[in-house]
């Protein structure tokens, strides 16, 4: 089985799960297109014009299967790269964009949407890593089909939500470090969540603060950036 596997936005997450991914099927081959986790509206749609530019002799080899994460813009790629649109396609949900917290650019977030959903309509397969995810996805699209004004066909939710299935992420548990509990608390909470917005700090720290005197731990790791927003500081 030959596989391209394209990450738009190669966060940490995402590289963990590629990377388990193909340890956990070594006998397929494997060609991997990443793009660095950066300026994120213009991964999610120059990520075409990027790919098709400087990497399209690797898009146009032989491959059985093509495998994309949910920041792709698939649909643009394969009208760029006719070549993948005979292609049988996986796209893989780790988030969607229905379900982020609304921000300052509610335009940039109807842009992601909206490349999201034609992504979904370009993929043979659409896989999410939990059942939440896959709902709320589908749920978005017909909320966003229901306020456009006109031409607008029926039944596209009904069509993703046929071709759509939850496929955990993978967990290489082989390299997971088990401590022994210690005695100093009766609970640990661990956070390990990136450093932004959308991950809700303002919750974590009510419930630090809630918690704060009854001998918990909390250990909060994860990614973290150069701009945090006030509740990390406050923690």
């Amino acid at each position: 089985m030959r596989v391209l596997l394209l990450s738009a936005y190669d966060a940490r997450s995402h590289q963990a799960w590629h990377q388990v991914l193909q340890q956990g099927l070594p006998d397929w081959d494997w060609t991997l297109l990443t793009l660095p986790p950066r300026h994120f509206a213009w991964r999610v749609r120059g990520n075409p014009l990027s790919w098709s530019s400087s990497s399209r002799d690797v898009l146009e080899a032989d491959y059985d299967l093509l495998l994309a994460t949910s920041m792709v813009d698939l649909a643009t790629l394969r009208g760029l790269v006719p070549r993948l649109a005979a292609l049988p396609t996986a796209l893989y949900f780790h988030e969607n964009q229905f379900a982020y917290p609304e921000g300052d650019s509610q335009h940039g977030q109807l842009e992601a949407q909206m490349v999201s959903l034609y992504s979904a309509l370009a993929a043979d397969s659409l896989l999410f890593n939990s059942r939440w995810n896959m709902n709320s996805f589908v749920d978005g699209v017909s909320r966003l089909l229901a306020r456009l004004p006109d031409a607008v066909p029926d039944g596209v939710p009904e069509q993703l939500a046929a071709r759509s299935r939850v496929l955990p992420v993978p967990v290489d548990s082989g390299s997971a470090a088990v401590a022994e509990r210690g005695s100093a608390a009766a609970l640990q909470l661990v956070w390990n969540h990136r450093w932004e917005f959308d991950k809700g700090p303002e919750l974590l720290l009510e419930i630090a603060s809630a918690i704060a005197d009854r001998g918990v731990e909390i250990h909060v790791v994860g990614q973290q950036f150069r701009q945090q927003p006030a509740a990390f500081a406050k923690l």
